[in-house]
């Protein structure tokens, strides 16, 4: 049984002191893929390092989170520009808007995220999406940049069925992480509409650590309770949640 993580933060400062633990912690659980997002150019290097040492197993996206869209913008962008014209990556993300912490930048955040969908048309990437409290600013902006070439994560997806299937209409697989364990998640409640083939598995580690262990440290790991709580959900055996929403993984990062 493959199991992949098709968003966690391993480079995260949350796991300087036992990084490698953690990694091991997860192959033993039979986590062997895993999907690093970008957060801002501070952790290039270290997110380099990370697939240096584990070619067979870490994938990198190039992006700039929207919590991170500051004044120098679009110094951002030129990186992330220039790294995707000299390296390989799988995806431009986590990119999108967050009007939970800060709506002061949204306009920032809006154009920081067009233009970084154009960065992925022109590379023929997928997009990453995060979204907090933006729904209906980020399917706005969807619809005007839907393409045969926009396609995608919505990453930690948390809202309703209605949402869900406007996300899919815009060719994204629906991210689904710990926020399926929570007795207040809503989501399980619906997710069992949505076809296995829409969806992918995900951690977010070190945040939003699913059941029991809510609280705590969030680990690439703990995926293998997410996959159990969804195969409870639709009926089936992990095995097949596993192989379907691995091939899913497959089908939008191309590795």
């Amino acid at each position: 049984m493959i199991l992949t993580d098709t968003h966690t933060h391993l480079y995260s400062e949350a796991f300087d002191n036992d990084r490698e633990i953690v990694i091991r912690n997860a192959f033993e659980s039979g986590i062997t893929r895993f999907f690093l997002p970008a957060i801002d150019s501070t952790y290039t290097n270290k997110m380099y390092k990370l697939a240096n040492e584990y070619p067979q197993n870490i994938f990198l996206m190039a992006g700039l989170h929207p919590t991170h869209v500051k004044k120098n913008y679009k110094d951002e962008i030129n990186h992330i520009a220039n790294e995707l014209s000299r390296r390989k990556f799988v995806a431009v993300g986590e990119i999108g808007i967050d009007l939970y912490w800060d709506k002061t930048t949204y306009r920032e955040q809006e154009d920081a995220f067009r233009l970084q969908i154009g960065l992925a048309k022109e590379y023929k990437l997928p997009i990453v999406i995060h979204c907090r409290n933006a729904f209906d600013e980020i399917f706005k902006i969807l619809n005007d940049e839907k393409s045969e070439d926009l396609f995608g994560i919505f990453h930690c997806f948390t809202g309703d069925l209605q949402q869900a299937r406007k996300a899919i209409s815009y060719n994204m697989k629906l991210g689904i992480g710990g926020v399926v364990t929570f007795k207040n998640g809503k989501i399980d409640k619906f997710l069992s509409k949505i076809d296995l083939s829409d969806i992918v598995l995900e951690t977010d580690a070190p945040y939003l650590s699913p059941v029991p262990y809510r609280g705590r440290r969030n680990e690439s790991a703990y995926l293998v309770n997410i996959l159990e709580k969804v195969a409870n959900i639709y009926g089936t055996s992990k095995s097949e949640v596993a192989s379907v929403t691995t091939q899913n993984s497959i089908d939008v990062f191309g590795v």
